[in-house]
């Protein structure tokens, strides 16, 4: 999928109010891009970047896209991170169905190869690799200085935090988060909604829910449901 950095400048809006949009939005006013409006699901939060107006919830996303009258294409993007991959999916369906492009976005000072695919809403942030033959589902998160080398596969909404690492063919189940700084050896599986403590390093396969941290990484319990 083509990133967004290489499309004409349009007009942007990010669901999420906090740190992860002020990247975004940096990434994006780089190329052009401008944010236009911001959402966030909690009632008490304010907009993060100067002079954009903050909507809370579905209901003030649905008002808002009923005043925007512009011809203009939109483009979004969910700025939440963290193990939240599952509500980044559903947030990111939300405003598909409202008629917002999401391309894959990609920071100019990271290194996607030509054989890589990244899916819809994906992030790839500054000083991240995604190597050949690596497939990212939708709603991804590579942050700051993640490395995804060949042939690996993340599901949907996963998220790899700064400075983690997967060697080549990890197999990372929907929704998972890999922390800052860990590392995952060749060939293993990472479960759907697992969790991998920041400074792990993970040689065994981790179940589906579980959470693992250290050196070996160990399981000390299940995700809460």
């Amino acid at each position: 999928m083509k990133a967004a950095i290489h499309e004409p400048p349009s007009d942007c809006v990010l669901w999420g109010s906090a740190g992860h949009a002020k990247v975004l939005a940096a990434v994006l006013s780089q190329h052009g891009h401008r944010v236009v409006a911001l959402f966030d699901n909690d009632p008490a939060a304010e907009s993060v970047l100067p002079g954009v107006s903050l909507f809370h919830g579905p209901d003030g996303f649905a008002r808002w896209r009923r005043t925007w009258r512009k011809a203009t294409a939109l483009r979004g993007w969910v700025a939440i991170g963290g193990a939240r991959g599952l509500d980044r999916l559903e947030i990111q369906n939300l405003m598909l169905r409202a008629g917002i492009g999401m391309p894959a976005l990609v920071h100019p000072h990271a290194s996607v190869c030509a054989t890589a695919t990244l899916g819809v809403g994906t992030q790839v942030l500054a000083q991240a690799v995604v190597a050949a033959d690596a497939h990212l589902g939708a709603a991804c998160i590579v942050n700051h200085r993640a490395s995804v080398d060949h042939e690996c596969v993340l599901g949907d909404g996963v998220h790899l935090a700064p400075g983690s690492t997967l060697c080549g063919c990890v197999t990372v189940g929907r929704g998972a988060m890999i922390g800052a700084g860990a590392v995952v050896l060749p060939h293993r599986r990472i479960g759907a909604g697992a969790m991998v403590g920041a400074g792990s390093v993970v040689t065994r396969d981790v179940p589906a829910g579980a959470v693992v941290t250290g050196n070996p990484a160990r399981q000390r319990r299940a995700v809460p449901g």
